[in-house]
């Protein structure tokens, strides 16, 4: 690939210019922080919406999965039109619907109506992950892209730590409805503000000497390159099922700690949100170190980044099934608890940057698409609900102690994933690309041009 600013290697250069990638950083990460933060205010509520509406752990846990469900549905539309026409303009429209979406929770009056909010909050933010990521990985040198990824993506944890915190304390002065409205304002704002980054321009997805007319008239011509692709980049699917399994452990623990605080060790319900917020936060610390870590250790041997991936994974269940499952009790075992939060979400940048190095530019936010579509449908929506299922079953610190074999699974397909990686990122090594004209003009537009 070779950006507008290069250097003496060709993908080391900024595409739209230093001020600008990272003027899109700063706007893409802080509205990825009101993604979680709208998506996990959710999880400090859930004592005071069983006590409310006496609602099952299956039907709790719901609320967090269908979300990821509704997203895992969506993604991959949102962003074929996103890679054809552009990012920013379909970012500008999904933040603006979760928000208001979000807005919306505060009016609900029993489970049905709550639920269809939060699957609207899904529909808005269906998507954001994919485009928000292949926009950033394109803007940035290669050299830093598990380095921004890991800090965009840590930006989820950062906004799951704010919107726990923040849902407990809201809740316990004001209730608990009047919490959705108040993380739902802040992303409208942004939104607006968004309109001000630079894309960069649709990149063919094959010299035109190897595409026939009638093929480049045809959507269905088009859609069957792109999976076709897609799914023979091995590379991107096994990391796709490794990544999933990782998060079904992350996503069952980040969901019902709380709730297992307050059941196991009597925490009221704001004590309990707080200390989850620790571990949430240690988890958003892990995601920046690990990425830079890797990068560092890997930056010779880039496919090295995927045995170091499965010896992380390995930490993070060992650790979460002797916390829960061993015989540790009180502040060790909540020590144990936060030690593994450090491990659990170090995969995400690290993974979706190796995403990005094996997908063609011109696909890219359909690629991260089926990376987000799977991380959600077969990681984020499994561990909150299949821990409430095993929850009903067995109690729930036997579930938390259980579900973290995932992990394992994990770390096995990763290393698997390491024998396509360098055909796979030679395969799109000459592809060239060009920055696109902001929506609106503003004093960094002149950036690329200095």
């Amino acid at each position: 690939m070779t950006p507008i600013h290069s250097s003496t290697d060709p993908q080391d250069g900024y595409l739209a210019g230093k001020k600008q990638a990272w003027f899109a950083f700063a706007m893409t990460f802080t509205l990825m922080l009101f993604d979680y933060i709208d998506r996990q205010v959710i999880v400090s509520l859930f004592p005071y919406i069983k006590a409310a509406w006496h609602l099952s752990d299956k039907q709790l846990g719901s609320l967090v999965s269908v979300i990821s469900i509704v997203v895992a549905a969506g993604g991959i539309p949102v962003a074929l039109l996103a890679d054809r026409f552009s990012r920013v303009k379909s970012i500008v429209v999904m933040a603006s619907v979760w928000s208001l979406a979000s807005i919306s929770c505060m009016f609900t009056t029993n489970y049905t109506q709550l639920f269809v909010a939060r699957a609207m909050v899904g529909a808005g933010e269906t998507g954001y992950g994919s485009v928000g990521s292949a926009l950033i990985s394109t803007l940035f040198p290669k050299r830093l892209r598990s380095a921004v990824l890991g800090a965009f993506f840590a930006a989820g944890s950062f906004g799951s730590v704010l919107g726990v915190a923040l849902g407990g304390v809201i809740a316990a002065h004001w209730g608990w409805k009047a919490a959705f409205g108040a993380v739902g304002i802040p992303g409208l704002v942004l939104a607006l503000l968004y309109m001000f980054v630079r894309d960069y321009k649709t990149v063919a997805l094959k010299p035109k000497s190897q595409v026939s007319q009638a093929s480049r008239e045809s959507l269905g011509g088009t859609l069957k390159h792109i999976f076709g692709t897609l799914a023979r980049t091995r590379t991107l699917l096994w990391v796709c099922i490794a990544g999933a399994m990782q998060l079904v452990t992350m996503s069952a623990v980040t969901s019902w700690l709380t709730s297992f605080l307050n059941r196991v060790h009597g925490m009221l319900p704001a004590d309990a949100a707080k200390h989850t917020a620790l571990v949430i936060f240690v988890s958003a610390l892990g995601v920046l170190f690990w990425a830079v870590v890797v990068d560092r250790l890997a930056r010779r041997q880039p496919r090295n980044k995927l045995p170091l991936l499965s010896v992380l994974c390995l930490a993070t269940s060992v650790i979460f099934m002797v916390a829960f499952g061993g015989s540790y009790t009180g502040d060790a075992q909540f020590k144990l608890i936060v030690f593994g939060g450090f491990f659990m979400n170090s995969i995400i940048g690290i993974t979706t940057g190796i995403a990005m190095d094996v997908i063609h530019p011109g696909m890219r936010s359909t690629g991260a698409a089926v990376l987000a579509v799977t991380l959600n449908l077969l990681g984020f929506a499994v561990g909150p609900f299949l821990t409430g299922v095993l929850s009903d079953k067995w109690g729930l610190q036997q579930a938390l102690a259980v579900v973290p074999l995932a992990s394992i699974l994990a770390a096995v397909l990763y290393l698997i994933a390491m024998r396509t990686y360098d055909a796979d990122v030679a395969k799109i090594s000459d592809v060239k690309l060009d920055v696109a004209p902001p929506i609106v003009e503003g004093h960094l537009s002149t950036d690329a041009a200095r």
